[in-house]
């Protein structure tokens, strides 16, 4: 069993993960054996996926979001976080037994021209901080706030982050950030934001007060290593060189976030839905232990999102593998058993 390495055994209650044999053991007992040997994980996480939309261009669709979060279920993710969707997280979402525990953050909150225009909510600055209110209030507690966009522009100001970041904390929720430029991710660690969503052009000097105050850090490299050939590709011009000029530290900037202490999860961004397997293969690229990595996919983002690990008494969701996923890594794509709230999914 992972993350603590040890041999466990474990029965299912219904929807309920029970250690150790059943009462009476297996005798006379209507019992079936699911996983016998093998590596045992929590299930996946998924912290920065968009089910739903196909594109920023395309409506939000219920057909595809239920197909996408199967993707999610198939690859063995049994818990995803959506920072920013076009449209509020459905209400069967969370009734459908079949379907992974979703964590909404609501609609991407976007001040003028900080966004794919109609998207999101579109709001202007002296709205921000009550319909992050909102946003969070209707959702699972979680709001997601664009703080930059454009390279070469402006981020939102920091006095005004920082009013969306306490009115927020006051009502009991927590705040994500959209940053990818110097200014946005500046912005978001001073404002106190509980997460960096991209965190491109991170200044290492802030990692101290990132481990300090909570602020987790999800970089999504593998949407950006996908793209780093094309943008290499393209012309010289301002916004291509920032961009790579970014890129060319995230890794960097990753293996010294994991080394301060700071929250470092794992989060896609990206499609076909279900690859939180390779995420973690760029975090080890980056530096970090494979333990780790496995952990920013599985067990330590569960832990930061509220929900139990391999433990009496938690929800039985449960991935299994024939080999040790921190030795070989490409094992996450193969699991042996999927079991979400005590169902076997495979």
């Amino acid at each position: 069993m992972l993350p603590e390495r040890e041999e466990r055994t474990f029965w299912i209650d219904g929807e309920v993960l029970r250690a150790g044999p059943p009462p009476g053991g297996l005798a006379g007992r209507d019992t079936e054996t699911v996983v016998d040997g093998g590596w045992l994980l929590p299930g996946l996480v998924d912290v920065h996926t968009h089910p739903g939309a196909s594109a920023p261009d395309a409506p939000f669709d219920e057909d595809l979001l239920r197909r996408q979060l199967g993707e999610h279920r198939d690859a063995g993710v049994l818990a995803v976080r959506t920072p920013g969707t076009a449209q509020r997280m459905p209400a069967w979402v969370a009734k459908d037994p079949e379907l992974p525990h979703v964590t909404s953050a609501g609609r991407w909150l976007a001040t003028p021209g900080r966004f794919f225009p109609g998207f999101g909510r579109d709001v202007s600055e002296a709205e921000l901080a009550r319909a992050a209110v909102e946003e969070a209030a209707a959702s699972s507690g979680w709001c997601k706030v664009i703080g930059d966009w454009a390279a070469d522009e402006p981020a939102l100001p920091l006095p005004l982050l920082t009013s969306v970041v306490a009115a927020v904390h006051a009502a009991g929720g927590k705040v994500a950030v959209h940053c990818q430029t110097a200014e946005g991710s500046r912005n978001a660690v001073l404002a106190g934001a509980d997460s960096l969503e991209h965190g491109m052009h991170l200044d290492p000097a802030l990692l101290d007060r990132m481990a300090a105050q909570g602020t987790a850090f999800v970089p999504t490299l593998s949407v950006f290593g996908a793209k780093e050939d094309a943008m290499r590709a393209r012309q010289p011009g301002v916004r291509r060189d920032l961009w790579l000029a970014g890129w060319d530290t995230m890794l960097d900037n990753v293996r010294a976030a994991h080394e301060a202490r700071v929250t470092v999860l794992a989060g896609t961004d990206s499609f076909p839905c279900g690859t939180v397997a390779g995420e973690m293969e760029w975090l080890v690229r980056a530096g970090l232990p494979a333990h780790a990595a496995l952990g920013a996919a599985s067990w330590t983002a569960r832990a930061w999102l509220g929900l139990p690990g391999l433990v009496d008494g938690a929800p039985a969701d449960v991935v299994a593998y024939a080999t040790d996923p921190t030795l070989d890594p490409g094992a996450l794509n193969h699991p042996s058993r999927i079991v979400l709230r005590g169902r076997v999914v495979r």
